[in-house]
């Protein structure tokens, strides 16, 4: 599949292959062969409740981590500051990887500015390299 280089440099693919209301063991088998036919995009959500699946059919899959675009999505709970840095950590947890490729505020919020600067700081520690305020 093909991917883009953007201005930062990092390498994305176009296609994606998008995990909402994708759980337990059919929704593993739904990843894996989503990476099997080429995929290598996984867009989840921490509101989507499956991103340990995710980790586990990434891990399962045998691709290099390295190979593959892994988006979450910090959701409600974690507005503040404080909260935004402990929700990186559970997907980064959930997901079991050390970094997440694109980590997005899933929708628009008043604390948005604090949970950017929890963003910053991920992308300085190199536990994400991208970010989007939307």
């Amino acid at each position: 599949m093909n991917d883009m280089t953007l201005n930062n440099n990092v390498r994305m693919p176009m296609i994606g292959f998008g995990t909402w209301d994708i759980r337990g063991e059919a929704g593993k088998q739904s990843i894996l062969t989503a990476l099997d036919l080429g995929y290598r995009l996984i867009d989840t959500a921490q509101m989507y409740e499956n991103e340990y699946i995710v980790g586990c059919a990434v891990k399962e899959s045998g691709i290099p981590r390295e190979e593959l675009f892994l988006t979450t999505k910090i959701y409600r709970p974690n507005t503040t500051r404080q909260k935004a840095k402990s929700g990186i950590e559970q997907s980064l947890n959930e997901l079991q990887t050390d970094y997440i490729d694109l980590f997005l505020i899933h929708e628009p919020y008043k604390s948005a500015p604090e949970m950017y600067e929890a963003f910053k700081e991920a992308l300085r520690d190199g536990k994400t390299f991208l970010r989007n305020l939307f």
